[in-house]
């Protein structure tokens, strides 16, 4: 481990360059006309897992996406952890807030900027190179490792789960570590052990075939917009409990060590209101705002619309109003019957006059949860304090990470969080950047990770 740390410091101003040329290939996987950009991405990722050592390298197809796979299984009696990560990035509009353009990527005050920056290339690029310091030691890692770099998670993974059940013996693994994520702040080192999952559904009213004059037909023909604002004030209390019959079905009592644990995370929450230009926050008072916010399920109104919304009036009364709704879940809760509930719900409550289809939503995803005492979270919270000089805590995020459960349930393995983006990197907004200071300390945390893993076989504990 020694002589890869060397090995890191000495490579530190190439990790800058690496990275912005990573970042200048314009990988939006949302956007079809950037499909020659995407495959760009995939080649220019098998191309650096090459120059890194790894002779094993694999470009796989999907029905979406190319597949990255790099293995450097170089001992049979190693255990084996499999590093996950993504090349594809969100669109970078709207441009005319950036500072510099998206895919030019711009050196200034210590940091990169660029689309991806941080979400998650120079994730995938730490990875790489903690593996990279081994092997041009004259070493290698303490560990076997397999990559699997996909191109499809801003648009929510839709071949993954199925690419994982179809190569599960290319895949075979101990221990999988995501790449994909970050600490809690800059400087401030921390461990995710857990995420909620997704599901959502679009509802469109209809009512008469046309817009009507509000004038000659109001108060005798159903108004969508009404009947669907009827709907959405139906699934909440005022309080913020969802009213869905059986929403919290499967959730078992909320853990007293993860209260603790959440009870512990440093929050400046007046700080936080006043950066978000609130008053207090709101919710369900039997649990705390970060409870809320991390390990509790939600049902949030994401967009609606419908009628004219242009300036002045137009007495209209409108054919449709739509909404989108998406569900935060947690252990307990599966995202397929979420949205069935959620249909028997809207069927029992949509008032006479309109009709109502509600469609599931792409980018579904389960809960997940680590335990809080599994060896894997001991050994990267070392690793990290070596590095940051103060010690790692766990943290969870409210957000959905869909391939964590996926390794657990098609894998049998747990994942291990294990990244270094920041909350202040403006992932999926403009002017996104990462921390040149951060490529060089990730590497480093994660070339201990790799050697304190190997030294703890507990470490590799699977799921039960």
């Amino acid at each position: 481990m020694t002589a890869a740390l060397a090995a890191v410091a000495a490579a530190a101003t190439t990790y800058v360059d690496d990275l912005a040329e990573f970042v200048r290939v314009p990988s939006v996987s949302t956007v079809p006309d950037h499909r020659p950009d995407i495959d760009a991405a995939a080649d220019w990722v098998a191309a650096r897992l090459g120059r890194a050592g790894v002779a094993d390298v694999r470009v796989l197809p999907t029905k979406g996406h190319p597949v990255v796979v790099g293995r450097l299984h170089h001992d049979p009696a190693l255990r084996t952890v499999i590093v996950y990560g993504h090349y594809d990035v969100q669109p970078p509009e709207p441009l005319e807030l950036w500072d510099s353009p998206p895919f030019e990527p711009d050196r200034r005050e210590g940091r990169l900027y660029g689309r991806g920056a941080s979400d998650d290339k120079a994730g995938v690029l730490i990875a790489i190179q903690a593996v990279e310091a081994y092997l041009g030691s004259g070493s290698k890692p303490p560990v076997n490792v397999t990559f699997l770099i996909e191109g499809e998670e801003e648009i929510g993974s839709p071949n993954l789960q199925h690419f994982i059940r179809e190569h599960r013996d290319l895949l075979a693994a101990d221990l999988a570590i995501s790449a994909d994520g970050g600490i809690y702040a800059p400087g401030v080192p921390s461990v995710t052990v857990g995420s909620r999952g997704l599901a959502g559904v679009e509802l469109e009213v209809t009512g008469a075939s046309a817009d009507l004059h509000s004038g000659m037909y109001g108060g005798a023909v159903a108004n969508p917009l009404m009947a669907l604002a009827r709907i959405l004030a139906s699934m909440q209390d005022p309080d913020g409990t969802v009213l869905v019959e059986g929403f919290y079905d499967g959730i078992p009592p909320l853990d007293q060590g993860v209260r603790d644990e959440l009870a512990r995370v440093p929050d400046d929450e007046a700080s936080e209101l006043r950066a978000l230009g609130l008053d207090g926050w709101w919710g369900v008072p039997a649990y705390t705002p970060r409870e809320r916010r991390n390990v509790r399920p939600t049902l949030e109104v994401n967009g609606m619309g419908g009628g004219f919304q242009g300036r002045g009036i137009k007495t209209v009364l409108p054919r449709e109003a739509k909404a989108k709704i998406t569900c935060r879940l947690v252990v307990g809760q599966d995202p397929q019957d979420i949205v069935e509930k959620l249909r028997a719900h809207v069927a029992k409550v949509t008032p006479p006059g309109v009709g109502v289809t509600l469609t599931p939503l792409a980018g579904s995803g389960w809960a997940y949860q680590m335990p809080v005492e599994h060896a894997a979270l001991a050994v990267a919270s070392d690793s990290l304090e070596a590095v940051y000089g103060r010690p790692a805590f766990p943290v969870w995020t409210g957000g959905t990470v869909p391939v964590a459960e996926q390794f657990q349930r098609l894998l049998g393995v747990w994942c291990l969080y294990f990244a270094f983006g920041e909350p202040d990197n403006n992932i999926h907004a403009p002017n996104e950047f990462f921390r040149i200071p951060t490529l060089q300390q990730g590497t480093e945390a994660t070339v201990r990770l790799l050697a304190g893993l190997a030294a703890s076989p507990n470490a590799f504990e699977p799921p039960a």
